[in-house]
């Protein structure tokens, strides 16, 4: 019986140690996100399941056009594409995104573009139309998701402050057919 308890002891040492491991991983470097809602469709749909990278952002900013999660308020994270980096100029016009006066591609949203009826995806705006600032303040963001006639982004909410950033989408797991590698 001794060697017996010994096998148990053992087994219950390495469970508690892959416990311990898994989350701190979960805790402090990656954490699960499932989407909830529209906002970000066609990219990203209601119902699909991200690994977020927690740990990414700890050592640099986000990039242009990285989707980002973020807590927009107490109950809720959203996820978002961030357009706006701090001290940046952003604009809206005929359907052409403008950063610091330079026209920018949004690839991602060309073949959507084409499905929609309306005369223009994104409607025009200044970022001083919709913030009351001519450019991004130190420490903040600005991020819209990618249904931009159904989303409650940064023309609502405001500049999304660095340190309500959670981390970036990096895998799409779910559902398994679609799984993505994100850049």
């Amino acid at each position: 019986m001794n060697n017996l308890a010994r096998e148990i002891w053992d087994w219950v040492k390495t469970f508690a140690v892959v416990i311990i491991i898994v989350l701190i991983v979960r805790t402090f470097f990656f954490a699960n996100y499932m989407v909830h809602g529209e906002s970000m469709m066609p990219t990203i749909e209601n119902g699909e399941r991200l690994i977020i990278n927690k740990i990414g952002y700890e050592f640099s900013e986000p990039d242009r056009f990285d989707l980002i999660v973020f807590h927009a308020n107490e109950e809720s994270d959203y996820i978002k594409r961030v357009i706006g980096l701090p001290g940046d100029h952003i604009r809206y016009e005929d359907d052409t995104l403008y950063v610091n006066g330079q026209a920018q591609e949004e690839e991602y949203l060309t073949p959507y573009k084409k499905q929609t009826e309306a005369e223009d995806f994104t409607s025009d705006f200044t970022l001083e139309d919709v913030t009351g600032e001519e450019t991004v303040p130190e420490g903040k963001i600005f991020v819209l998701g990618d249904n931009r006639q159904n989303s409650m982004d940064s023309r609502q909410l405001g500049f999304i402050n660095l340190e309500e950033v959670v981390g970036k989408a990096n895998i799409r797991y779910w559902p398994v057919d679609e799984f993505t590698v994100m850049r």
